[in-house]
């Protein structure tokens, strides 16, 4: 059963039983008042459809009945009428004596226009005696009792009494006033029932539409709130499901993408080096390398190419454990002035016979080589921030064709932060590849030779690394000047570890 059923039934039931249950009450009170169900209708009649008598007016009308039956001519006497008048007049009542078609006698407040018109025929055997006319917009209770006059003429005699119209009217448009007042529940309730399954009905359909896309696999769309009330938190709560499955579709489509350019990126990384060493070994097998000289270069060039894949590996391993979040990094405060200078002390001696000039500057007048100068502190990894330091410089090394080469460090502390620089003065980066420098396996030139081109994840670690130190890492490069690397690390507050 669907819940727009439920609710017209649920609806519909608690409307009958408010009615059953009313109209039983007031039986039920009809019943106990008169003490006999018969009597119930003739309470309606006396209580409801013609007002009940007074006692001026019952004593008046039990004596005209039954002069009506014994002398009818005494009715025709004037001065019995108005003495009848007077002891109608307390209860502003009149006596009505109609002879044939015409009015023999009428209290004053009877004597209005179309009164002789309104008076109903005359009735054989006094079925109906109590009624209301009305003339002229006015309305008059009566209770009447037709006779013959000694002459055999047809008359009548009735005690009438003007009543309010607006009572008449209720009187007569009670059974239309109860039936309209039915009708009008059973309106209501159908529009109640009608808006409610609307507020209902209409969000379930969409949430029903929007579980069918989801099931589908259609995730593009949008679920509309309804409102404030439980479906429209309700439809909040699907929206926000929407998007969640939205983003780890995407993020699962990233993840298989990576996995695929991964494997064709090791895959080709691998298979130039193995391709290379199964050569020398076929050359050595054959034969070819048959001097003590060519089978030394041999074997040289294999043990470059194992190295190399021995280095491949190792980083993509540390590179997926960063990616993992899977590597442990041990976070201490650093002195980042001090740090570096011994960095930089220790690559001077490594580069020295390589003709690399290391320079190192620092700037602002925040910080100063003066002892007195406070220590710019860091939190910081001091083995992962030195492999930091070691790929930008290998990065820069490596494509670096000058005959004199230049590396450059410069040390900016501002009031929340450390910036650290490095920059060479090699041939530059093309301005087409500057996005995608930090990304994995990719390389500014298109050779992808392991020779010149390295792994292509020295940046992409070295970006993992400062990520997880709560930094930043940018690059800039003018063609034929040089790259410039700038890292950015939040300072701390403290004393050196």
């Amino acid at each position: 059963m669907s819940i727009r059923l439920r609710l017209l039934l649920s609806y519909t039931a608690m409307l009958l039983i408010t009615v059953i249950l009313f109209v039983a009450a007031v039986f039920l009170i009809a019943v106990a008042v008169t003490g006999d169900v018969r009597h119930v209708r003739d309470l309606y009649t006396s209580r409801y459809a013609v007002m009940p008598l007074t006692e001026p007016e019952e004593t008046v009308s039990v004596e005209t009945k039954f002069l009506g039956k014994s002398d009818p001519e005494q009715l025709l006497d004037a001065a019995f009428l108005r003495e009848l008048e007077q002891r109608l007049a307390p209860v502003q009542a009149g006596i009505l004596v109609r002879k044939g078609s015409e009015i023999h006698h009428a209290t004053p407040m009877l004597q209005v226009p179309g009164m002789k018109a309104a008076l109903p025929p005359y009735e054989f055997g006094n079925l109906h005696v109590r009624d209301i006319l009305e003339t002229e917009g006015r309305f008059f209770s009566y209770v009447k009792f037709d006779l013959h006059f000694a002459d055999k003429t047809e008359g009548g005699v009735y005690v009438m009494k003007e009543v309010s119209p607006y009572a008449e009217l209720t009187r007569s448009l009670l059974p239309v006033l109860i039936l309209f007042l039915l009708l009008m529940l059973a309106l209501m309730n159908g529009l109640l029932n009608f808006l409610v399954s609307r507020s209902i009905i209409r969000p379930l359909y969409r949430l029903k539409t929007a579980t069918e896309q989801i099931r589908d696999g259609e995730l593009d769309f949008h679920i509309e709130q309804s409102g404030r009330d439980e479906i429209g938190q309700l439809s909040q709560a699907f929206e926000d499901m929407r998007k969640k499955l939205k983003e780890s579709v995407e993020l699962q489509l990233q993840y298989e993408e990576n996995r695929k350019e991964l494997i064709s990126n090791i895959s080709h990384d691998l298979k130039t080096p193995i391709t290379s060493i199964l050569g020398y070994v076929e050359g050595i097998r054959d034969g070819v390398a048959d001097t003590p000289e060519k089978l030394e270069k041999y074997l040289d060039t294999i043990a470059r190419k194992a190295k190399g894949m021995d280095q491949l590996i190792d980083e993509l391993f540390l590179f997926s454990r960063l990616d993992l979040g899977k590597l442990p990094f041990t976070f201490e405060r650093l002195d980042i002035g001090r740090f570096l200078e011994d960095y930089v002390s220790e690559l001077r001696f490594d580069l020295e016979e390589k003709n690399v000039t290391v320079e190192f500057e620092r700037q602002g007048s925040a910080v100063s080589a003066a002892p007195s100068t406070p220590p710019a502190l860091v939190l910081a990894d001091r083995d992962k921030l030195r492999r930091v330091l070691a790929n930008v410089v290998d990065n820069s090394l490596k494509y670096n064709d000058k005959p004199e080469k230049r590396i450059s460090f410069s040390l900016q502390v501002d009031t929340g932060q450390v910036r650290i620089e490095i920059s060479d003065n090699g041939p530059g980066i093309d301005p087409r590849a500057m996005p995608n420098i930090f990304d994995r396996f990719y390389r500014a030139e298109q050779s992808r030779s392991t020779d010149t081109g390295g792994s292509g994840l020295g940046l992409a670690i070295a970006k993992q690394i400062v990520d997880e130190h709560r930094g930043t890492i940018k690059a800039s490069s003018i063609a034929g000047e040089g790259t410039a690397i700038l890292i950015t690390l939040p300072r701390v507050e403290g004393a050196e570890a």
